[in-house]
């Protein structure tokens, strides 16, 4: 047996279609145009490659695409004044600060201090309560990215995530979390695991649904899976590849994948999984915004 590879990049691609579409229908409609405002400050090289990516797949889906770069040693008031200007912009509809900040800022007074409805990574308190609650939030967009590669694999197979058994390795604000919530929203019966869980691999072994999100490099290995389950691994992990030449390094995921593609049914391979839906989720959530913000209906995506 070895697992159908679950295609990140033809899903999310067909996700930005149906984005452009519905942005096309609202420009026509309305005359209006959704706006993303990304901020980035400093110099990271990982961080400066994720805002030009976003940039062009926010162009490319019709939206206006606001970006600011400011220096590494800008003071944290001065970015929370640009966050406070933005939140007052008409034009935005939607504000990512890219994280990491450096070092002498404060994340958590970044998220609070975004818009819950400008929201788009979907960190702000007000969002991650309202998710809880089961009331429409704006979601974190790695987390949205995951379920919907689940749900659309199962429904290929005429399946659907109600009654199923999720396990979901990591409980970060930014992924773990809210991947639960949003997995109980679907009806499924969800288990957090992390590093303090008793016999990990066993319980890990009880998921139809194994959703990997705690930064160690293959640390998921094939006997962890159970025979003919979905795995989602959303771990990004840079080892060295010698075999690339001296110095080279190369992208894995928090599951060994050669080994859980011959347990699994279905399995997001690192990269090409889980990574292209974050920036095609964030477009979602920027077109909700949008719509949100001008008492518009939302396209059915």
């Amino acid at each position: 047996m070895s697992a159908a590879k679950i295609d990140g990049k033809e899903i999310a691609a067909n996700l930005r279609a149906r984005i452009g579409t519905g942005v096309a229908a609202l420009q026509k409609a309305h005359g209006k145009t959704p706006g993303l405002a990304v901020v980035l400050v400093g110099e990271d090289a990982a961080s400066q490659v994720y805002v030009k990516n976003k940039g062009i797949a926010t162009k490319e889906a019709g939206m206006a695409s606001f970006e600011f770069r400011l220096p590494e040693d800008t003071p944290e008031a001065v970015l929370l004044d640009k966050v406070r200007a933005l939140n007052a912009d008409p034009a935005v509809n939607g504000i990512l600060v890219q994280f990491p900040v450096p070092a002498h800022m404060s994340q958590q007074k970044i998220i609070d201090m975004i818009d819950p409805a400008k929201d788009v990574d979907g960190l702000n308190p007000a969002n991650a309560g309202r998710l809880v609650s089961g009331l429409s939030a704006l979601t974190p967009c790695t987390p949205l990215g995951s379920v919907i590669l689940a749900k659309e694999t199962l429904a290929q197979q005429g399946d659907d995530l109600s009654g199923k058994h999720a396990v979901i390795i990591g409980r970060s604000n930014l992924v773990g979390k809210p991947v639960a919530q949003l997995l109980l929203n679907e009806n499924c019966t969800v288990t957090m695991a992390h590093s303090r869980t008793a016999d990990l691999p066993a319980m890990c072994r009880q998921a139809d649904i194994l959703v990997a999100a705690v930064g160690i490099p293959e640390m998921v290995k094939g006997d962890w899976v159970k025979p003919g389950a979905c795995v989602i691994d959303v771990g990004i992990n840079r080892v060295p590849a010698p075999e690339r030449g001296e110095g080279k390094m190369r992208l894995v995921g928090d599951v060994d994948y050669a080994q859980a593609a011959e347990v699994a049914a279905h399995i997001t391979p690192v990269p090409g999984g889980v990574g292209p839906m974050t920036i095609a989720c964030l477009l979602r959530n920027t077109l909700t915004a949008f719509c949100r913000q001008n008492g518009f209906a939302e396209p059915m995506l």
